[in-house]
């Protein structure tokens, strides 16, 4: 799941780093714990890691938290485990609500106790009545929240996490050339299909861009939450694992009625558990897809 704050706030965050991020965290984190808490949704304490990413394809400012859940969470007496109810997990248009509402509470808390500067072109907004009047701004569309299960499974995406938690910005294979002056990286357009695309900019711009992704001086940028917090991990870690080995245990020893007569092709080749249909893709995706695959691969 990632948790997106709307590109209006992104001067207020740029001026205010360390309490703007530290809020995008906290409220990210409670939002997910609470819904997921709530008997209508999952009725569930899930644990979950995030990471801090402030930067699009383009270096741009861009400021979101990913965050890699487990599908399902502790009952709340803590003694059996609870599955998910829904293929996504939890409804977004909930979470985008709760979000936006904590993250505009956080934001007034952090305005009345001063802890935000307002510096150049958002000087305007150090006036309490102009500041409440930009919050209410921020309440007339839906904050962006996105969930989707991935597509390899939980080593997938793990992997596809891990390389950006040790990195800022961009990476050393995505520079192309460095000359006259000016730099050239590739990026994905994601507005046009995830093209691979060049762009070139000034050395001075380069930097720039670079430099808006430097994290305060001691900031941590990948937190645990829920049953993977850090003083909870040592005691509930081990309940879920014994939790899920039993689920998985009682799967094998009494099949559910109908998945015996499944035909072979719909088996799991390792556990023969039932495969559960993810997405579907037309031919014309699947050309795409592969195609993609290969210019990634020549890319490289």
């Amino acid at each position: 799941m990632v948790f997106t704050i709307p590109h209006e706030l992104s001067w207020l965050a740029l001026h205010n780093k360390k309490v703007i991020y530290d809020l995008l965290f906290r409220t990210s984190a409670a939002t997910l714990l609470e819904v997921a808490a709530n008997a209508k949704h999952l009725g569930a304490q899930i644990g979950f890691l995030s990471v801090l990413h402030t930067w699009g394809q383009n270096l741009l400012h861009h400021p979101h938290v990913p965050c890699v859940i487990p599908g399902g969470g502790l009952s709340p007496d803590g003694k059996h485990w609870v599955r998910l109810r829904y293929a996504f997990f939890l409804p977004v248009k909930v979470l985008s609500r709760v979000f936006r509402g904590k993250f505009i509470a956080g934001l007034k808390r952090a305005f009345r106790d001063g802890e935000l500067s307002f510096p150049g072109s958002i000087r305007h907004l150090a006036d309490e009545k102009a500041f409440h009047s930009f919050l209410r701004s921020l309440f007339h569309h839906d904050w962006v929240v996105y969930a989707k299960r991935p597509f390899g499974g939980p080593e997938h995406v793990l992997h596809y996490l891990a390389r950006y938690t040790h990195r800022v910005a961009i990476s050393n294979h995505r520079l192309v050339n460095v000359a006259d002056g000016k730099v050239t990286f590739r990026w994905k357009d994601y507005a046009r299909g995830s093209r691979q695309r060049t762009m070139a900019v000034g050395g001075e711009e380069f930097l720039r861009r670079f430099m808006l992704h430097v994290l305060p001086r001691g900031f941590v940028r990948i937190r645990f939450f829920g049953f993977l917090a850090n003083r909870r991990r040592t005691q509930l870690l081990p309940l879920c694992q014994r939790l899920l080995e039993a689920i998985s245990h009682q799967s094998l020893q009494a099949p559910q009625a109908g998945e015996t007569n499944l035909p072979a092709s719909w088996l799991c080749p390792h556990c023969g558990g039932a495969m559960v249909l993810i997405e579907k893709f037309t031919a014309q995706e699947i050309r795409w897809k592969l195609a993609k695959a290969s210019h990634f691969v020549d890319s490289s």
